[in-house]
């Protein structure tokens, strides 16, 4: 038996033995799968450490809508810059405040009144259940009521373990509120000298396409709050009409949660508008529920092909599919304020990426070296 020489089969390397499709599908495998490991890891990340990024993102939300509040006030009223950036803030505080009061006592006047409705519309179903071909028996509904509520008697100590979990979410969220209020203090106050700071961190040859980018980065932020804050507004008022014109309960809360809800697409519109038929269905029947229905999908038609083209348009240029998954993965990373922030830090984050890959969405910005340098030069003194 002879071993074959000369570069035969047997002296082949391996790898010469495995075909090429499968080489290109292993190398794409575990480049994949590295990508699949670091994505979770930020997902794991962010979410064990939202009580910080959270209260950080909204206070750059309001910073990007109060700015021009404050440079008025410093350039018109010569201001200060640290009082202008008080003021700012001491007005936020007191409008949210002041409606949130409304809002309370409005729920506090109109909610025992449609509780006591919603028990007689119950009832009415029980006596047309009764009544109707299907024969259902009111003892055997009430029979389904009386165990459902056992099995809440049984679950009691779930139910407080659940109240407890509230309770720390609301501590959460007030003590997310309070570093939302001191950043956005010192966001307005030194905002710039802040990202010239973080501009500092990276090595000088990607400095300024750095600046750039985030200038960019910062006036797509600034049309999408803009922007949207017209668009909720509009939703909320159009909605608050209609249910007022058919005389419902609760206008004014149902309006702030229109307005509210309208900053989270598609999942924000489908909730409000279902509680909106409901307190209609609830207060006047199935008559005032269709009239509101009808509210609802028109003030959402004119949002969805009038008001988000032309006022969002070409500076938040999100395919509805990256809107979605966006606002889906923002939801499972930080609950309802995650979604609420998805959409602007992905348009944000679309926008760097495509200055950084040589597109830029904003040319007439120019560019601003200088602005960057002076800042660079106070910060060393």
């Amino acid at each position: 038996m002879t071993v074959p020489t000369g570069g035969g089969p047997a002296e082949r390397p391996v790898l010469d033995s495995v075909p090429r499709s499968v080489q290109v599908a292993a190398a794409w495998s575990w480049r994949l799968l590295l990508i699949a490991v670091a994505v979770a890891v930020l997902a794991l990340g962010l979410s064990v450490g939202k009580v910080i990024w959270v209260p950080v993102v909204i206070a750059l939300l309001l910073t990007v809508l109060l700015h021009p509040v404050a440079e008025w006030l410093v350039r018109t009223a010569r201001v200060p810059r640290v009082l202008a950036a008080a003021v700012c803030v001491v007005g936020l505080v007191g409008l949210v405040g002041g409606l949130l009061t409304v809002v309370g006592r409005q729920l506090a006047m109109g909610f025992g009144e449609l509780y006591g409705q919603a028990q007689e519309g119950f009832s009415a179903l029980l006596v047309y259940l009764a009544d109707s071909p299907l024969g259902v028996e009111t003892a055997q509904i009430e029979a389904y009521i009386a165990e459902a509520q056992s099995q809440i008697q049984a679950n009691s100590s779930t139910l407080v373990s659940g109240a407890l979990a509230v309770t720390t979410t609301v501590g959460s969220v007030l003590a997310g509120a309070v570093i939302s209020v001191f950043v956005l203090l010192f966001f307005l106050k030194d905002g710039p000298m802040i990202g010239a700071w973080l501009v500092r961190l990276l090595p000088v040859s990607a400095r300024h396409r750095t600046w750039e980018a985030s200038r960019r980065g910062l006036v797509t932020l600034s049309s999408y709050v803009r922007a949207q804050i017209l668009v909720a507004f509009v939703d909320a008022v159009g909605i608050g009409l209609g249910a007022a014109i058919l005389g419902l309960p609760l206008v004014v809360p149902l309006t702030v949660l229109v307005f509210l809800a309208s900053f989270v697409p598609f999942v924000g519109a489908i909730a409000t508008g279902a509680i909106a038929v409901l307190v209609a269905l609830v207060d006047q029947g199935p008559g005032a529920a269709l009239a509101m229905l009808v509210i609802v999908l028109a003030v959402q038609q004119l949002e969805g092909n009038v008001l988000q083209p032309l006022l969002l348009g070409h500076a938040v240029s999100l395919h509805p599919v990256a809107v979605l998954l966006a606002v889906t993965a923002g939801s499972l990373t930080a609950g309802i304020l995650g979604a609420l922030l998805a959409v602007p830090l992905a348009a944000t984050i679309n926008t760097v990426v495509l200055y950084l890959h040589g597109r830029d969405k904003f040319p007439r910005l120019g560019l601003d070296p200088d602005g960057l340098d002076d800042r660079l030069d106070r910060l060393a003194g």
